[in-house]
């Protein structure tokens, strides 16, 4: 933890003088305040523990010197003494070292799920209805809401394309993982041969973006309105309720159906595009990141083919970490923690390693 010592300091010295902040409130403005109290709370623990570290580490000292002591018994008892705080100040250097991991200010949001059928055929649209199912499920698993914001089916209960909202606790810190090519090898049901075919699912998870995280002007929006329609294109409403929003600086658009009401159908619209300009924004500092540093797992990439399900066998692979696991059926029932924690831990390595590096 030597490396670490030199930053202790300063993180006390800020968490004083925030303190004194607090404690003379007079030419602090409401804004500035709910940040700096934030900014409190997120430091709290990481003093405590330092504190802890600093006290353990000057008591190591002091063994170490009493066990050159002439008396067996003081001898013996520091060797004790010092074996324990040995093994204890090992928790508190790993405790510290996630404590000073930087935080993903986007970890705690909800998330926007996008699914789409890619190669594939009718394969890739049944195989993007079974994601849209186990991620249903693993959302149930995690006491999530789930909440359909637009789907377009096939005639062979598949699914074209179908984007979700999901809401709950730390909803992005897992999902977060999921984005890129998902990729299938199993036998259709329409194969005669038996003979294995490979297809794609892509996978888009967005930090949901509030309107504080994103702020939209109206002169950037083209709003068009019409009709909504069925399969085939046929009209399924008299009136324009269906709504198409088009950002202008971006070329984002999106469109929204599902409501009988433009209302609603404006509102949901607005949210998945706030949230694929928030997305946008961290993709172009992702490739600004990997340019100056190895880019980390949890980056996202939407092109990048991460995982295959090969139902054969009952595996699956997630390339990234070069993960495999025999516990297909259970991945599909929604039980995605045994590939998800491994991506977690290895981001988390990933960004203590270069803690360490600065």
């Amino acid at each position: 933890m030597i490396i670490f010592d030199k930053q202790f300091d300063n993180i006390e010295s800020r968490f004083k003088d925030i303190e004194n902040n607090l404690n003379n409130q007079t030419n602090l403005d409401t804004e500035k305040l709910i940040k700096l109290n934030k900014e409190y709370a997120e430091l709290t623990p990481i003093v405590e523990t330092i504190k802890k570290y600093k006290s353990d580490k000057d008591e190591i000292g002091e063994l170490s010197k009493l066990i050159n002591d002439t008396d067996p018994s003081i001898k013996e008892l520091a060797e004790t003494e010092l074996k324990e705080k040995k093994k204890s100040i090992i928790i508190i250097e790993n405790e510290l070292m996630k404590l000073l991991i930087p935080k993903d200010e986007n970890d705690k949001k909800n998330s926007i799920l996008e699914i789409r059928a890619g190669t594939g055929g009718d394969e890739a649209s049944l195989f993007a209805a079974d994601l849209f199912s186990m991620y249903q499920k693993f959302s149930d698993l995690n006491n999530w809401k789930f909440e359909i914001l637009s789907i377009s089916e096939t005639g062979l209960k598949g699914i074209k394309e179908v984007i979700c909202n999901i809401s709950g606790y730390n909803v992005f810190s897992k999902l977060k993982f999921e984005s890129g090519v998902h990729r299938v090898q199993r036998v259709p049901s329409t194969e005669s041969s038996g003979r294995v075919h490979t297809s794609a699912a892509t996978v888009a998870v967005l930090p949901e973006a509030e309107e504080v995280d994103i702020n939209i002007e109206d002169k950037d929006l083209r709003i068009d309105v019409f009709r909504s329609s069925g399969p085939g294109g046929q009209s399924v409403n008299t009136t324009d309720s269906a709504v198409r929003i088009t950002h202008l600086p971006s070329g984002i658009v999106v469109s929204q159906q599902d409501e009988k009401s433009q209302h609603k159908n404006k509102a949901k619209a607005l949210k998945i595009l706030r949230s694929r300009i928030l997305d946008n924004e961290i993709q172009e500092k992702n490739t600004q990141r990997s340019l100056e540093r190895k880019s980390q797992v949890g980056s996202g990439d939407r092109s990048e083919r991460i995982r295959t399900y090969n139902f054969p066998q009952g595996r699956v692979s997630d390339h990234r970490i070069n993960l495999t696991l025999y516990n297909l059926a259970e991945i599909l029932e929604g039980n995605l923690d045994d590939l998800i924690n491994p991506l977690m831990t290895d981001e988390e390595s990933n960004k203590l390693a270069e803690l360490g590096n600065e």
